[in-house]
């Protein structure tokens, strides 16, 4: 797993206000999270996280924190948490951090890509559904995989792959259900002819039209009661 260094200062000062301000200035608020013990409140440069999250790891990169400022402790290892993005300019707004230790295990969520390319996709015409897009995994934090490869060069259509049979490296346990559909290859859709279709459409008023001329009651026409019934033969008799 890639590790990488990220210098960060400490705040005292928390709050939107406060958070709006370092913004401005380029820089990001942010929190480191231990157990029970009490958050940090951090403060980084935004271009440097950003450059954090452009490693082959992703957002499960293991970041060494070095702390300066007021409150600055020894040197704080940590994975990224959550991140807050700007819905719009998809900046980063917020970050919090999980301080971990190396001997820890600790779960994550690693991709799940497909490697190959399955004969029922380029034969016949299917389609390679993924079903899971992430497994969630438990393993030390040194020993977290980039991602998680999926050999599908054998599957045509109808194969699947399931969560049991995927190949993880040794000291990873997966914790999804072993059962669940990682991925599978679906038939091509049959898309039925718009003359068709027409056809169809124009064949029910005509089918309408005959049930009428031979008495026959419309679908949905409601079936006279049998009081309504006797009236009617009342009526036909007085006539």
């Amino acid at each position: 797993m890639e590790k990488v260094i990220l210098k960060v200062e400490t705040r005292d000062d928390t709050g939107k206000a406060v958070a709006k301000k370092l913004r401005k200035e380029g820089l990001i608020p942010a929190v480191v999270y231990r157990g029970g013990k009490d958050a940090m409140n951090l403060k980084l440069p935004s271009g440097d996280m950003e450059k954090v999250l452009h490693t082959k790891a992703g957002e499960n990169v293991i970041i060494t924190l070095k702390v300066s400022g007021a409150k600055a402790t020894k040197d704080k290892t940590v994975v990224v948490k959550e991140i807050q993005r700007d819905p719009v300019k998809d900046s980063i707004l917020h970050v919090d951090f999980n301080e971990i230790s190396l001997t820890e295990m600790i779960k994550v969520n690693v991709p799940l890509a497909a490697k190959g390319e399955a004969p029922g996709v380029k034969n016949d015409g299917g389609t390679l559904e993924h079903v899971i897009w992430e497994l969630q995994v438990e393993c030390l934090p040194t020993d977290i995989p980039e991602k998680v490869d999926v050999d599908v060069s054998n599957m045509n259509i109808g194969d699947s792959v399931l969560v049991k049979n995927l190949m993880v490296p040794e000291g990873v346990k997966v914790l999804n259900d072993p059962e669940l559909i990682a991925l599978i290859v679906k038939p091509p859709k049959v898309e039925v002819p718009k003359e068709e279709v027409e056809a169809e459409g124009a064949a029910e008023p005509e089918l309408i039209r005959k049930k009428k001329e031979e008495g026959e009651p419309e679908e949905g026409a409601k079936e006279a009661s049998p009081k309504e019934a006797k009236k009617e033969e009342k009526k036909e008799e007085k006539k």
